[in-house]
């Protein structure tokens, strides 16, 4: 299903690098906080390897209200995939005259469509921002990972601040996923040296944000960044950068050498 529609978090399922518990969590609807990403969710998991988990999913699937279902798969954006899938189970695409939301068709939890996440986003508060970030690292502390998942997809900036460290893949990309992060966060995350190397590959990759300079620059100055990943940015950097690059003691030796062969080759230019 290579052209199925894909995040971060949904790559991590479709590798098989997800846990029974999460997996069964997102077989029942509850993860995603898009319905292109339930839907996506939907269809691995149908084929998953636990029995268990196919009959959760399949229960799911069912709960789908049908008219909303074929509204969503008339949007234009839907992959083929989910649209041949929900075809066998005799559910055809339906045009709309109006804007097909994106938000999940069903949410396990709460029983109704999800529209409204349990908390503000960017809330401010009373408290002082020390204390209120204090507050928030302890409450994100004693999370299980599945409920940092879905606090990362669907919480505030706050949290995602603080969960695009956490030490579990799936929860910094869960961040990486939210429908919500935005240009200036992922500018933030580039510059981050205490996240994780997969978190900042998948930054580097994204064309969206990685057509950002400032996303450039910020990972091909990271020492945590993965080395092939600097490799490819440093020549899309401007000569003033490349020069500091080469003179940075902070990033790998061979991401220096590139940028020294660059700067070498522009003096041989100019000569």
């Amino acid at each position: 299903m290579d052209s199925l529609y894909t995040t971060p978090l949904l790559d991590c399922f479709r590798r098989g690098e997800v846990a029974p518990d999460v997996r069964m969590l997102a077989a029942q609807g509850v993860l995603a906080p898009r319905a292109h990403e339930q839907l996506g969710l939907l269809v691995l998991l149908s084929d998953d390897a636990d029995p268990a988990i196919r009959t959760a999913t399949e229960s799911t699937l069912n709960r789908i209200p049908p008219r909303e279902l074929a509204l969503f798969l008339g949007r234009p954006d839907v992959a083929t995939e989910i649209r041949e899938f929900f075809a066998r189970r005799g559910i055809q695409p339906e045009p709309s005259a109006e804007p097909i939301s994106d938000d999940p068709l069903l949410d396990a939890e709460a029983g109704t469509a999800a529209g409204s996440d349990e908390r503000v986003d960017d809330g401010g508060g009373d408290e002082p921002d020390g204390t209120r970030r204090l507050a928030t690292i302890q409450r994100l502390s004693l999370m299980t990972v599945s409920q940092k998942i879905k606090a990362a997809m669907r919480g505030s900036r706050e949290e995602r601040a603080i969960l695009i460290r956490d030490p579990n893949k799936l929860v910094s990309l869960a961040v990486l996923s939210s429908p919500k992060v935005s240009q200036p966060e992922i500018e933030a995350f580039s510059k981050m040296a205490n996240v994780s190397e997969e978190a900042l590959r998948v930054i580097g990759t994204t064309r969206a944000w990685s057509k950002n300079y400032s996303v450039v620059r910020a990972l091909a100055f990271n020492p945590k960044s993965p080395i092939s990943i600097s490799m490819t940015l440093v020549n899309r950097l401007v000569e003033k950068d490349v020069r500091m690059l080469a003179a940075d003691r902070n990033v790998p030796e061979p991401v220096k050498i590139l940028a020294r062969k660059i700067v070498q080759a522009g003096q041989s230019r100019k000569h």
